[in-house]
């Protein structure tokens, strides 16, 4: 037989890879964490405890790249990149619990990481529903209730025309739907909160009490998402991650789950010449931190979602950059919504109208759910959840 490399990244199924061959207990036991390898970085570090993670992780057989200032052993900051296998690290962290220099609370840090990179996704309860969504990926479907929004602004203006489009969806498998009533497309300009409440409350209302599926609230004003909670909205998708305190109090009051979404700026600001060092670090970091200032202020960790905003103040490179390092998202341990449907840097990089996005749209659907997406939201509902069915088919179910 050909030898083959094997592409198994969890303990998990190295275990039962490993069980399948009849291997014993105990020697299952001593090698799936071996078999698992990581790369972890960590930025802004003393060079002084830089030193003796270096030390403790090739004293272990381990591996860890760090730049020559590293052996100058003073307090200047510095990243490094460790390399090793989950037995290395479980070895080096309970090392590194025992160290000065801040050491115990980064330990504390790498093995949260480590753990929610593998961690299984929670059920979302969005009022009456679950949405499982470690069991498979969910599709959020699109309802703008807008005459402007860059996609399908106007077509669904009309109250009538908005739900019957509604009704298409729950028809072709929508998981929930986001109903909308200002355009967020870059230099949208925005709607007074009255605007914005005749547009959405009446439509939730409806859609809460004749569709059996769970209703989401796109907006980022307070007062428009307990409008529509009180209408029978059950999920607040926030374009802007939840800054505001009063969403924050609304979020933790009703117990709803919430989508922080990152964006650097606003709607009318965001795409002017957007500037990142690491755009994935960055959005990472903010998101993160975003959430746990969140729960600190009373929301459940269950109830939070991240979306990492693609098109929200970002360039092509920067869209192209998050998807390609999309997976690094699941060291956070949130589950993960992402947003490419018909969006602009498809059109750059296909020469395509938004019209004509479609594949394009369903080839980063695809590859965002095998690195880790949970819930996609699109446009089109039926052709995604055809691509949907068949991917987490290929992935076995069973989804981190």
């Amino acid at each position: 037989m050909r030898p083959r490399v094997l592409t198994i990244d969890t303990i998990e199924s190295v275990r039962q890879a490993l069980k399948a061959m009849r291997v014993s207990p105990e020697g299952i036991d001593i090698m799936s964490p071996k078999a698992v390898y990581r790369l972890v970085k960590i930025t802004d570090i003393d060079c002084r405890a830089a030193n003796i993670i270096k030390q403790e992780m090739l004293a272990r057989g381990g591996e860890a790249a760090a730049p020559y200032e590293l052996y100058k052993l003073d307090t200047r900051k510095i990243d490094m990149v460790l390399m090793g296998t989950a037995r290395q690290f479980d070895a080096l962290l309970y090392k590194l619990e025992r160290q000065p220099f801040g050491l115990p609370a980064l330990a504390a840090d790498i093995k949260r990481a480590l753990d929610n990179y593998t961690k299984t996704p929670p059920a979302v309860q969005t009022g009456r529903f679950s949405l499982d969504l470690a069991a498979r990926t969910h599709i959020m479907g699109i309802l703008n209730i807008t005459p402007d929004s860059f996609s399908d602004g106007g077509r669904f203006f009309d109250f009538d025309a908005a739900f019957a489009q509604a009704k298409r969806m729950v028809d072709d498998g929508v998981d929930i739907i986001d109903v909308g009533g200002e355009s967020t497309r870059p230099g949208a300009e925005s709607v007074s909160l009255n605007e914005e409440l005749q547009r959405v409350v009446p439509l939730v209302e409806r859609l809460s009490a004749e569709l059996d599926v769970p209703v989401s609230i796109d907006t980022y004003k307070p007062e428009v998402a307990r409008r529509a909670l009180d209408a029978g909205a059950s999920l607040i998708n926030d374009i802007n991650g939840l800054r505001d305190g009063q969403m924050v109090e609304l979020a933790a009051e009703r117990a709803v789950p919430v989508v922080i979404v990152h964006m650097q700026g606003n709607p009318q600001t965001m795409q002017h010449k957007p500037v990142y060092g690491d755009v994935v670090a960055e959005v990472i970091d903010w998101l993160d931190r975003q959430a746990q200032r969140v729960i600190a202020a009373g929301v459940a960790e269950h109830n939070i979602i991240v979306d990492p905003g693609i098109g929200f103040g970002k360039t092509l490179a920067h869209n192209v950059e998050l998807l390609r390092r999309l997976a690094e998202f699941k060291s956070i341990g949130f589950p993960l919504l992402l947003g490419t449907s018909r969006k602009a840097f498809i059109g750059t990089i296909l020469d395509l109208p938004v019209e004509e996005r479609l594949e394009g749209t369903l080839a980063t659907v695809v590859y965002a759910i095998s690195k880790g997406a949970h819930i996609v939201r699109v446009h089109d509902v039926r052709e995604t959840r055809r691509a949907v069915a068949i991917v987490d088919a290929i992935m076995g179910g069973g989804r981190s």
